[in-house]
Order: structure tokens, then C-alpha cells, then sequence
């Protein structure tokens, strides 16, 4: 009977961690990146790596650029060089809920957000190191230069930021 029972033992734990092994392959493979600050220039941008994801080359880089602008808004960069501002330009709490409106015309597809972003290298071929393919769809990786000084203009303007 205690051989009958170890050896059931023996088998769950094993399954078990094939099982838990397997799963982590799985997971890795759609992990998103956080957007990590490459430089800052003399007028305040930050130069970022940002991640995007969607159906094809085109939609993930779009929702790239998306999130280098999203992440300096409501995030702030912690990864990579320190020189990046660490706080988000919109510190009020629940501020994308809030003004839900404003930002979900602001992030619409050919929406404001892109005024605020610059792209040098969008002509460089991507490596394979800043591209991974999935099941469902294509993880990008682009440097994107968001104009942090003209965003925070513009929130002033919009009413979104209060003058300081």
C-alpha cells in the first residue's frame, strides 16, 4: 500500500511540473515589454523603446507609438536610462477614466497622439530581437521620440493639466 501511494505521488509531482513547465513556454511568448527611456534631448522629448501588438507589422508598430505616448502620460519610464521623467505628465488619479472622451479621441487612429511623437528611425529594418510573433499576432518594438514639453502645452490647453 505505501508503494502504491508514493508511487502515485511521485507521478502527480511530475505532472505537475511538466505541466508548470510547459505553461511558462506558453506565457513567455506573449509577455509585453515595458516601454524603456533610451535618452532624453535638450528640449525636454524622450527618446523611448516602446512594445505594440496586433495583427500585422503596421497595427503593432501604431499601437506602439500609442503606448510610448500612453506611458508618459499616465506611467512615466522607468525602465532603462535614468535621465527619463519617471512621473507620468498626468498625475490626477483615475484621469484616463475620467476623461475618457477626451482620450479615447486623442489615442483614435490617426487621433492627436501623433503630433506628439517623432519617429527618426522609422525607416530602419527592425531586428529580429524587436520583433516576435505569436499565434495570434505580432509584437513590435520601435523608438519613438515623444515631445513631452508640447504634450503638456497641449493638456494645459485642453483643460486636462492645470496651469502651473
Amino acid at each position: 500500500m505505501k508503494k502504491i501511494i508514493t508511487l502515485m505521488a511521485a507521478f502527480v509531482l511530475t505532472t505537475n511540473i511538466s505541466l508548470a513547465q510547459h505553461a511558462q513556454k506558453n506565457i513567455s511568448g506573449n509577455y509585453a515589454k515595458e516601454t524603456e527611456c533610451l535618452g532624453v534631448e535638450m528640449d525636454g522629448s524622450q527618446t523611448v523603446k516602446a512594445w505594440g501588438f496586433g495583427n500585422g507589422r503596421i497595427d503593432a508598430v501604431e499601437q506602439a507609438k500609442k503606448t510610448a505616448v500612453r506611458d508618459v502620460l499616465f506611467k512615466g519610464i522607468r525602465s532603462g536610462k535614468d535621465e527619463c521623467n519617471q512621473k507620468p505628465l498626468v498625475n490626477e488619479v483615475n484621469a484616463q477614466e475620467k476623461y475618457e472622451d477626451y482620450f479615447n479621441k486623442f489615442f483614435a487612429d490617426g487621433g492627436a497622439y501623433k503630433n506628439f511623437i517623432s519617429m527618426k528611425d522609422e525607416t530602419i529594418k527592425m531586428g529580429a530581437k524587436d520583433r516576435k510573433s505569436a499565434t495570434d499576432g505580432t509584437q513590435y518594438g520601435v523608438v519613438v521620440t515623444v515631445k513631452r514639453a508640447e504634450l503638456k502645452k497641449q493638456l494645459i490647453t485642453d483643460n486636462i493639466l492645470k496651469q502651473q
